[in-house]
């Protein structure tokens, strides 16, 4: 599903310093790529020596307190997740206009239950969910949003509050209006005026400059399904039966004292993931409010679902509660957490297909084990081939990951393949050391067995 005419901002320059025309998308990625040399972020040839904030002498009071004009046309707007009809105007803004696969096959199926799960953590400001109307009519173009983190570098042990810049879409038939940039610079307003000045943020794009760069990875559940509606293809020797097999997981998972997370457990499972994440550069620090919210999902929908289904249980026993994350617990013999997964569900829509109109999708979130030294990635391996496991019960097609983690440990062995996307993380205002996503720099392959560094999983 990669674009053909993706190139790297260095191949582009090359091509206007020999006269070359662009097309009309790498035409946008050059002026995006000159937008963002205007902002404090590090060059794309830039060596970093050192880490740091790179603009640091603002204030609150520095920042305007009135939002950047906008063409005459159009006027800004705070999205109020909690209002079901707003929440049906975001859902077809992205529907219609957010990322989708080059052919139009697949587009993302968000639901309230999402959207509150992703931009209602705890401390999430209505402000930050910041949207562009049509003024005449009142119809929703555009939306971005930032979310509270607080993210540490293990390196030198640094703590940074900041925000997640996430669901940037502006509609397909203003994407010549250059309102992008206009809503980064808003976004970035909102957030200063609260005395935050670094920002997370990914994108498929090579802007100036990634922290790491790391792959997608792909693991069917379902291959018959995925064949069907064009997502995989039956490799040369192979056949469909063949393929079926080898994808083929058990009805039960194998880890004993496996069993779904509960509120009882935050206190434990953070500490257990706390522990495990010092062995990557950067990560997200949570407290346990926010652990609660991110890894058993939105209080109000929760309940909501528990209301609407009370005897309603997978095969595993295990009450449904958030259709939105999953996160299993193993406790061992004397009543200890020693590991835990997570994953959350987003599914695809599929488009002119005659037989399937819904892709079930799993993202793979945080996990964590106390498994060290040989036992270590045996362990990663039995963890997430469970977790493969648990996803049928959930009508889970294909089950997603990145090269971020430790996912390089498990990749081979649980049978996921290399997509041919990537996924490039950003840190707005701030120089870090550049980290190796799982992929060597030059093939873009996996590095089996090797650290990535990014411990923070973004959405």
């Amino acid at each position: 599903m990669s674009d053909p005419n993706k190139k790297s901002i260095e191949d582009l320059l090359k091509m206007l310093a020999l006269g070359e025309s662009l097309t009309p998308s790498q035409e946008k990625q050059m002026k995006d790529y000159k937008f963002w040399k205007t902002q404090p972020v590090p060059s794309l040839d830039e060596t970093i020596t050192k880490e740091g904030p790179i603009d640091v002498l603002k204030t609150p009071e520095d920042v305007p307190s009135e939002p950047l004009p906008l063409i005459k046309e159009f006027e800004w707007c705070n999205i109020d997740i909690q209002n079901n009809e707003q929440l049906d105007e975001l859902y077809k803004l992205l529907y219609d206009n957010y990322v989708e696969d080059t052919d139009a096959t697949f587009r993302f199926k968000y639901s309230h239950e999402f959207f509150k799960w992703a931009l209602m953590p705890p401390n999430w400001q209505q402000d930050w969910h910041t949207g562009v109307r049509v003024k005449e009519t009142g119809k929703l173009v555009a939306f971005i949003a930032a979310t509270p983190v607080t993210i540490k570098l293990n390196k030198s042990g640094t703590v940074i509050d900041c925000v997640e810049i996430n669901f940037l879409c502006i509609h397909k038939k203003l994407r010549n209006k250059r309102l992008a940039p206009i809503m980064i610079k808003e976004i970035t307003r909102r957030v200063n005026k609260q005395n935050i000045w670094q920002a997370l943020y990914t994108g498929g794009s090579i802007l100036p400059t990634p922290l790491a760069t790391c792959r997608y990875q792909h693991r069917p559940i379902n291959w018959s399904k995925l064949h069907d509606v064009g997502f995989s293809h039956l490799p040369a020797n192979q056949t469909k039966a063949g393929m079926l097999a080898h994808y083929a997981l058990p009805n039960k998972t194998n880890i004993q004292g496996l069993r779904e997370m509960e509120e009882k457990d935050v206190k434990d499972v953070l500490k257990l993931l706390t522990e495990y994440q010092e062995r990557f550069d950067i990560v997200q620090l949570f407290t346990e409010e926010e652990f609660k919210h991110w890894l058993l999902g939105n209080a109000d929908a929760n309940a909501n679902n528990a209301n609407n289904a009370k005897t309603k249980t997978n095969s595993f026993g295990d009450k449904l509660n958030s259709n939105v994350i999953k996160t299993y617990v193993v406790e061992n013999s004397e009543g200890k957490i020693t590991d835990f997964f997570s994953y959350y569900l987003l599914p695809f829509t599929v488009l002119e297909n005659t037989h399937h109109d819904e892709l079930g999708i799993a993202y793979l979130f945080y996990y964590a084990t106390d498994a060290e030294g040989d036992r270590y990635k045996p362990r990663l391996n039995d963890l997430i081939n469970d977790a493969l496991i648990t996803s049928k019960q959930y009508n889970v097609d294909v089950f997603n990951c990145l090269t971020s983690q430790d996912n390089t440990y498990f990749l081979k062995n649980c049978k996921f393949g290399s997509g041919d996307g990537f996924l490039n993380y950003y840190l707005f205002n701030y120089k870090t050391f550049p980290m190796s996503g799982g992929i060597d720099k030059q093939t873009k392959l996996v590095i089996d067995d090797e650290t990535s560094g990014v411990g923070v999983v973004l959405l």
